[in-house]
């Protein structure tokens, strides 16, 4: 995603971005124009966690407390110093239910920036026109107390399950590796807000940083 080059990118396409200038108040990517720009990646930490914390405008959805045996495995956002986070990303990994390594990266974001579609593997930049509304809810997740169903997001690629709703105005995207892992999200997963959490983000158990993020 954001790689660790120390520099940001696009968070549509991973690709270059140029800061604003003479021309333009914004970051821009030559595909996507205008974008929150993706701030590099750092391994895991409770630090790292604590930057995107405080400088985000959109929930730090983590699972609490993480399924047994569970790890946070790395943290993205996108946005700069002037507007804040705009989007999200907080990956964490595990044994999955059937046996395996399994992983999850569940993103907020405000419309349009584009971060969830790209971990679901979609031309995005929203999940709208590929969530499978006109059947049930496939899931439901309790997100900082609220009852919140999420859908199936349709054409991800086969070795992900993709769920999206919506939550306090944002879109909620979890993202899981390998589609069976995707059997978590039917147990309503608890999700807390870390920006809510204050002094027990120090609890959270780190591990390695996931590919994932890269």
């Amino acid at each position: 995603m954001g790689g660790m080059r120390g520099e940001p990118s696009c968070p549509k396409c991973g690709g270059r971005v140029r800061a604003p200038g003479l021309f333009s108040d914004s970051w821009q990517c030559d595909e996507h124009g205008a974008v929150h720009p993706l701030q590099p990646v750092v391994p895991p930490s409770v630090e790292a966690l604590s930057v995107v914390v405080n400088r985000a405008h959109v929930p730090v959805w983590m699972p609490w407390p993480l399924p047994v045996g569970w790890l946070f495995t790395g943290v993205a956002s996108a946005g700069d110093d002037r507007s804040g986070g705009r989007a999200t990303a907080v990956a964490c990994s595990g044994p999955g239910p059937l046996g395996g390594p399994g992983e999850m990266v569940l993103v907020a974001e405000e419309l349009g920036v584009g971060l969830g579609a790209r971990f679901a593997g979609i031309p995005g930049p929203d999940p709208g026109p590929q969530m499978c509304i006109g059947r049930p809810p496939a899931a439901k997740v309790i997100a900082a107390g609220r009852v919140t169903p999420l859908w199936h997001v349709a054409g991800v690629p086969a070795d992900r399950a993709v769920f999206a709703g919506e939550s306090f105005g944002l879109w909620l995207w979890a993202v899981v590796w390998p589609e069976e892992a995707g059997l978590l999200m039917y147990d309503e997963l608890i999700l807390t807000d870390l920006r809510d959490a204050g002094a027990e983000v120090e609890l959270v158990p780190c591990g390695a940083l996931s590919p994932r993020l890269l």
